[in-house]
């Protein structure tokens, strides 16, 4: 039976919109398979890992529309479209438990697995709170947040981000216990305070999906999930259970000795003297040296071999000797783009606090380490 035939983008397009939470290997097989449906001219395409779903869909002219509901491994067909030539038309057709899928001199037989046996995750019919803002805001509230997740930590509500609404502000944190990342974004409208734990995997997914445009977003926050709806694409995701830390408690308020300094001089700086740091372990400590307008970086490593940098800076205050995971450092250096940034201090076995010159919805809490 002939399902579709159709420009090779058509497909593509809204097959790799979905396949970044598919793993070649499951445990369940058919976790590995994309589920397309086609009712009337419209296609939807949607896969799951049991936590994320999405979904998404794509329109064409037809004919004679066949509705149809199968699943296919996901990478393998997205694999086969992308070999095929620019603008190549392609011909998908089932037979029996096979998909055929058809572009010029190229044939692939794919196997298929019943549609009625996908996982999806339930539909709700109605959101606890829904708030509205633009692509390109929540882009940027994840990625200035989103590094300090914790990775695969056994507090496992640290394996997500905090998302809060608070009144007319959306508040996005991300911590792994030793460093933490807070962001607001303004809303429109007031709403009721509501929050949860989005996994890591939903964060970066979510990050790789949204445009950087104002075109809008809507979340529906749900009792133990949360959906994201956007440019054709819905992705809903299980949350956290869990308290996430009081982030409050976190922010230093008695900094009082600071300086402001050229991010691009100080992540170049950072970035040479991490050279001769001790690559193979996860905590690599760097030594910042601060005496009145001097900045003095240092970084050693087991092999008793050491770098060196010095740069000027506007500080006037006593002097600070303080060690700092250089990892943490970097992370936020490559990910912001303000031509300075501003450190804040209280003493040598204190938090540091880095923001950005007049921004003063973003702080970034560095604990000190020993070395």
């Amino acid at each position: 039976m002939l399902l579709i035939k159709t420009n090779k983008d058509t497909l593509l397009k809204p097959l790799q919109t979905v396949t970044g939470i598919v793993e070649r290997r499951q445990t369940l097989p058919i976790l590995s398979n994309v589920l397309i449906q086609q009712n009337q001219e419209k296609t939807t395409f949607l896969t799951t890992d049991l936590e994320i779903q999405i979904k998404t869909s794509a329109a064409y002219d037809s004919l004679n529309p066949q509705n149809f509901s199968l699943t296919v491994a996901a990478k393998k067909l997205q694999d086969i479209l992308r070999s095929l030539a620019n603008d190549a038309e392609v011909t998908l057709t089932r037979k029996d438990d096979h998909l055929y899928v058809k572009s010029g001199h190229s044939a692939f037989n794919l196997q298929i697995l019943p549609a009625e046996d996908f996982p999806e995750i339930a539909e709700e019919a109605k959101s606890d709170v829904v708030v509205t803002l633009k692509q390109k805001e929540l882009k940027n509230l994840l990625h200035h947040v989103q590094f300090a997740v914790a990775q695969q930590d056994i507090r496992y509500y640290l394996n997500g981000l905090l998302l809060l609404i608070e009144k007319h502000h959306l508040i996005g944190v991300g911590t792994d216990g030793h460093r933490l990342a807070y962001i607001a974004t303004h809303l429109d409208d007031a709403h009721e305070k509501q929050e949860v734990i989005l996994p890591r995997k939903a964060v970066f997914e979510l990050s790789k999906l949204l445009n950087d445009s104002d075109d809008p977003v809507e979340i529906d926050y749900f009792q133990n999930k949360i959906r994201f709806s956007f440019s054709n694409i819905v992705l809903t995701s299980k949350v956290i259970d869990g308290k996430f830390p009081d982030y409050n408690r976190v922010i230093p308020t008695k900094n009082t000795k600071q300086f402001e300094i050229n991010r691009l001089v100080l992540l170049q700086a950072l970035q040479r003297v991490s050279i001769l740091s001790n690559q193979s372990e996860k905590f690599r400590g760097v030594r910042l040296i601060i005496n009145p307008n001097s900045l003095r970086i240092v970084c050693k490593n087991n092999e008793q071999e050491e770098a060196q940098e010095e740069l000027e800076i506007g500080y006037q205050d006593e002097p600070i000797d303080i060690s700092l995971n250089i990892t943490y450092l970097l992370d936020l250096l490559n990910n912001v783009d303000s031509e300075t940034v501003h450190c804040a201090f209280e003493n040598a076995n204190s938090s540091v606090l880095l923001t950005i010159p007049g921004n003063t919805e973003f702080k970034y809490i560095v604990m000190p380490m020993r070395i």
